[in-house]
């Protein structure tokens, strides 16, 4: 039997290597053609992902409108048809053994469904079973819980068979809202001490590797 019967993943940081990669350089651009001059670093764009969420942080550091937002959006998804992260190390085994026996991958991120379904056939050959991405209005997004009312709905699952795995607070805000355990996928996080500290203390569990996380939800102790 299944520990979790539905796991819940991040994608970006948690399932794929994509913000040094290509969500930063993006906004970089993105910054330079709304904003000529400002300049933000790598540590900068993830602290404030991290703190405000990534259309908050537009907003508030950037002065961003709605429709500069949403014209970074659109700019995001052609950028992302030609550039695709490559995945962690390990963690195809564990979307892999959680459907070979019999349990539920579902994605809960703030990117869409595009690069999304793009990145698990490109990598894994399979898709998840449900998306909540950013193509959700901003008020269904994590770390609202609607996502895992949904999932929960659906499945006919208890928030304790559920678990979220992320890299992100906005995702322990959602999960603890909804009574949802949350993993910290640390993995994706080592450069950044203050986060893993804080992710560290709030989740129900941490985890430094793909492969720590998989003994732990295969009961391989």
């Amino acid at each position: 039997m299944l520990k979790y019967p539905c796991l819940v993943l991040d994608h970006d940081d948690t399932v794929v290597q994509s913000e040094a990669t290509v969500n930063y350089p993006f906004f970089c651009y993105i910054l330079d053609q709304f904003r000529p001059g400002a300049r933000i670093t790598l540590q900068e764009y993830t602290q404030g992902c991290f703190h405000l969420g990534f259309a908050d942080m537009c907003r508030q550091w950037y002065g961003f409108t709605e429709q500069e937002i949403e014209d970074e959006y659109h700019g995001w998804q052609e950028y992302i048809t030609h550039h695709i992260p490559a995945p962690f190390p390990g963690i195809e085994r564990i979307i892999r053994r959680q459907k070979a026996e019999g349990g539920s991958i579902c994605v809960v991120s703030h990117s869409c469904i595009q690069n999304i379904t793009r990145d698990y056939s490109a990598h894994f050959g399979i898709l998840p079973d449900d998306i909540y991405g950013w193509d959700l209005p901003e008020a269904l997004r994590k770390p609202s819980t609607y996502p895992l009312e949904q999932i929960m709905a659906k499945y006919g699952l208890s928030p304790q068979q559920l678990l979220v795995v992320d890299d992100m607070k906005p995702a322990w805000e959602m999960a603890s809202k909804a009574g949802v355990p949350i993993a910290f996928a640390a993995w994706g996080r080592k450069d950044y001490p203050e986060i893993m500290a804080e992710m560290t203390w709030l989740c129900a569990y941490s985890f430094d590797s793909p492969g720590a996380l998989e003994r732990f939800l295969f009961d391989e102790v």
